[in-house]
């Protein structure tokens, strides 16, 4: 029976090299997955999804997907979806329609939460609608476990207001437990290259 799967972490958990390695399984057993992602997230290259540690694949964007027939997206053993905390909640509800009336398995990777410790919506609506959820776990600089995501300027400061949106890994995001997070405190080494 297929269901919805919603794999969140915060940033560096390797939410993408899971989502990579799920989509090579497949491929392993002679399976077929197809690897989405919304089209907003350009980080990567065009129709490419990467991870930080260097795990790569091409994939589709989300609306892409959407234009597929059922009998071409039925094809797949599952879909995976990256970067899912930029979905809306319409799109959601179509990877539903995919799970429930498809019979089609759909894991999605994301964050759950942005910098100012709010819900993106896709997190908010793949939360409420998916069947099993899931944590994906990293660590904050002091060795507690990282929950919240922040983001932070050129100079080092986290950062509380903004657009909820702004692409970027290492260069302006770190993972932190709640305490250093609510600090803004992004540890004794930070910026120190090593």
């Amino acid at each position: 029976m297929a269901q919805l799967y919603f794999k969140y972490g915060a940033m560096g958990s390797s939410k993408t090299a899971n989502a990579l390695m799920a989509h090579f399984n497949y491929q392993e057993r002679g399976q077929k997955a197809l690897l989405v992602k919304p089209r907003m997230d350009t980080r990567d290259g065009d129709h490419m999804v990467r991870s930080r540690i260097g795990l790569t694949h091409s994939c589709v964007y989300f609306d892409e997907m959407r234009a597929m027939s059922e009998t071409e997206l039925k094809a797949n053993a599952c879909i995976l979806v990256d970067e899912a905390q930029f979905l809306s909640k319409e799109e959601v509800d179509y990877l539903v329609h995919l799970v429930d009336d498809c019979g089609i398995p759909v894991m999605c990777y994301g964050l759950r939460a942005d910098f100012k410790g709010d819900l993106f919506p896709g997190s908010q609506e793949l939360l409420i609608m998916a069947d099993k959820i899931e944590e994906i776990k990293t660590i904050c600089w002091c060795g507690k476990k990282a929950t919240f995501n922040a983001r932070f300027d050129e100079q080092g400061h986290v950062l509380k207001e903004g657009a909820q949106v702004v692409l970027g890994a290492n260069d302006k995001y770190i993972g932190l437990c709640r305490r250093h997070w609510r600090e803004g405190n992004l540890g004794p080494d930070f910026g120190v290259k090593k």
